[in-house]
């Protein structure tokens, strides 16, 4: 069995391909894309953050669909870091399940939410 980056979808990610154009459309045409997995631990932890807040936000869970590990490489080439959850708030990734934490504690997250009108 092969690690994270083996695979023909390590060896040429297209930044131009169809799943990077919808990686670049949804994430600035929503105001929060959480790029999850359902069974990660982790993304629970950040849509449950979301959640507390009611916040309006858009899930893409990567292991339901049948370019998600060809979307996870695109991400890891776009973010630097491959791993799920990937935030993005107002089109900027703003990392994973512990930068979205360490935003919610410094009471950053929330004001992230009202500028976009994710919150009310």
């Amino acid at each position: 069995m092969g690690g994270l980056f083996s695979g023909p979808e390590s060896q040429a990610v297209d930044l131009e391909s169809p799943e990077a154009k919808y990686i670049r459309g949804i994430t600035h045409e929503k105001c929060v894309v959480v790029f999850s997995k359902t069974f990660c631990p982790h993304c629970k932890d950040v849509k449950r953050i979301f959640e507390d807040f009611s916040a309006n936000y858009t899930t893409v869970e990567l292991d339901k669909r049948e370019d998600g590990k060809k979307m996870q490489a695109i991400l890891g080439k776009m973010t630097n870091a491959s791993t799920v959850p990937r935030v993005f708030i107002k089109g900027s990734c703003i990392g994973g399940a512990d930068d979205t934490k360490k935003l919610q504690q410094s009471g950053r997250l929330e004001e992230m939410l009202r500028e976009c009108n994710a919150i009310d």
